[in-house]
């Protein structure tokens, strides 16, 4: 199930790179090497994780392993894992394999919902009703992810008002969380002031939390995690070694790096009980485990203060 809501000065990471990392990774990562990282993230202190696709193989082979990613992992009791759905079929197999949350998605532009889901936003919408019905029956955590929520690749500029009226559409089903995307990485502080706070206002009363994920993919997701969790987010996606993007985006690369945003928000007072050396230590595993580098700085120039020794 979810976590409770953080106290005031911490901010709960929910670790996306796993799935949202590895899905458009040209490495193909074994089963194995899922596995490990998700050992080597629960070793540096995440408590929260994507790890499984429950979608079409062809679409995404880099994650037709679901099952056996889940059947592999260590199963702590303080310990979330999420997985994402986009139909009843892809739930159903969610609920067989144990994950604690379902993630799905609902993109904010028509045409990019069309290209990613093959559907309208209604459509999808529709289909987040029908899943979170079963998902109430099953007594299993519940998130939506409102994609596109800043920009769309085909569109361009999203309007405030299309993105009130998808969460409206989606909050017709409250989810336990709600997320903001930005799937192409085109948002600036005041973009996130406004939307965060525009939509904060739909969620008031229906104990749905608000997350945001951003991308890093024009050099302003770091930015965009400090105007959110000023705007009072609480919860925000993150990718350990900034690995990943959305593989049906043109150049949607770039999530942000997990330890970049830990020592962000640890050295502007925010607790997040994840060890950034490990971190740090997991992004350099990575870069041999994929063979090829990843995008993080702090896997690059390392904390500071140095640690001591």
């Amino acid at each position: 199930m979810l976590a409770s809501t953080p106290p005031a000065k911490s901010v709960e990471i929910v670790e996306v790179s796993v799935r949202d990392g590895l899905q458009s990774d040209p490495a193909m990562a074994s089963t194995a090497t899922k596995v490990e990282l998700i050992e080597r993230l629960l070793a540096a202190g995440i408590k929260r994780l994507e790890a499984v696709s429950y979608v079409n193989p062809k679409r995404v082979p880099q994650m037709a392993d679901a099952e056996a990613v889940m059947a592999g992992v260590p199963r702590p009791e303080d310990v979330t894992y999420i997985g994402l759905v986009l139909n009843r079929r892809g739930f159903d197999r969610a609920l067989a394999t144990g994950v604690d949350e379902i993630n799905t998605v609902v993109v904010a532009s028509e045409t990019f919902s069309q290209r990613n889901q093959a559907m309208s936003t209604a459509d999808a919408a529709g289909v987040w009703h029908d899943i979170a019905g079963h998902a109430a029956g099953a007594g299993i955590g519940t998130s939506v992810t409102v994609s596109a929520a800043f920009g769309c690749p085909f569109e361009a500029a999203l309007p405030l008002e299309r993105l009130v009226e998808v969460v409206d559409m989606v909050m017709a089903s409250p989810p336990d969380e709600l997320a903001l995307a930005d799937t192409i990485g085109v948002a600036v502080p005041t973009d996130v002031y406004e939307r965060v706070a525009a939509v904060a206002q739909r969620l008031e009363g229906t104990g749905t939390t608000l997350r945001c994920h951003f991308h890093n993919t024009r050099n302003t997701g770091i930015a965009n995690v400090a105007a959110a969790v000023e705007a009072g987010v609480r919860v925000i996606d993150a990718s350990a070694g900034g690995i990943g993007g959305c593989p049906f985006a043109p150049a949607a690369t770039g999530n942000i790096a997990t330890e970049d945003v830990v020592y962000l928000l640890e050295r502007m007072g925010y607790s997040t009980g994840i060890d950034l050396g490990a971190l740090i230590e997991t992004a350099s595993w990575m870069e041999a485990a994929l063979g090829h580098g990843v995008p993080s700085m702090l896997s690059k120039a390392g904390a500071w203060p140095p640690a001591a020794g």
